[in-house]
């Protein structure tokens, strides 16, 4: 049987929407219900608090976040605290890693392999620093890694900055990092890219790297699921 994956691209959606869809995929993806998902996706401008985050990366108080329009979750993937705004691409895998492998740190490598072969593509060269999980790119960070698996089912992902405003950074220490800076596509290549454009070359190496051979693309959570379920209960 060929490796089959679903993905769903999205515009700009609120952070905490897609967080609650993510729990229904995962559930749905242990009974085997549906194949393996990547959403991609923008959010607005969010800071997420992973589970060793410390409150002191955060560099604004609560009026402040409240005065720019910034929303703040304290979530449960790994890592400690970043940025996800309009501009940057946000992949959340929803897979069934042990048909793979039972390897979080290979997981973690080859979520940074589909980034860097992304970069490739635009002649750009992404690079891993050991001991720092994410992509860097003339020392600079450019895309943040940042998982849950439960049951061997993935949750959460990557932020990949195309068109990030940097600003946002200023904001909180990235991840902890306190000696490095954070960059984007845009800033590296002197010019806006195509959002659809990078989505598109995401799929290819991410299916690439993944192994998945057949892909179909829906751009609702609410049309897959419910096509998915209306399959399910058909075969019944």
């Amino acid at each position: 049987m060929p490796r089959d994956l679903k993905v769903i691209n999205l515009g700009i959606e609120p952070y905490k929407t897609i967080w609650d869809y993510q729990y229904r995929l995962f559930d749905l993806r242990l009974k085997n219900q549906i194949s393996d998902v990547l959403i991609l996706l923008e959010h607005n401008h969010v800071f997420t608090l992973g589970k060793t985050a410390k409150l002191e990366h955060l560099l604004l108080n609560p009026r402040q976040l409240k005065d720019e329009g910034i929303e703040l979750f304290e979530i449960d993937r790994g890592g400690d605290i970043t940025y996800h705004g309009p501009g940057q691409i946000v992949g959340y895998p929803i897979i069934k890693l042990d048909e793979l492998y039972k390897d979080l740190h290979k997981y973690l490598r080859n979520l940074e392999e589909v980034i860097i072969q992304t970069l490739g593509e635009f002649n750009v060269e992404g690079y891993r620093i050991p001991g720092l999980t994410g992509v860097w790119v003339n020392d600079e960070k450019i895309a943040a890694i940042g998982i849950k698996v439960s049951r061997w089912i993935t949750m959460h992902g990557f932020a990949f900055n195309v068109n990030t405003v940097l600003d946002y950074f200023q904001k909180i220490i990235p991840c902890g990092i306190k000696d490095k800076g954070v960059t984007s596509l845009q800033k590296i290549l002197n010019r806006k890219i195509s959002i659809d454009d990078v989505k598109q070359i995401l799929i290819q190496k991410f299916m690439q790297v993944f192994n998945y051979e057949i892909f179909e693309e829906y751009i609702s959570i609410e049309k897959y699921i419910g096509d998915t379920l209306e399959k399910i209960t058909e075969g019944v």
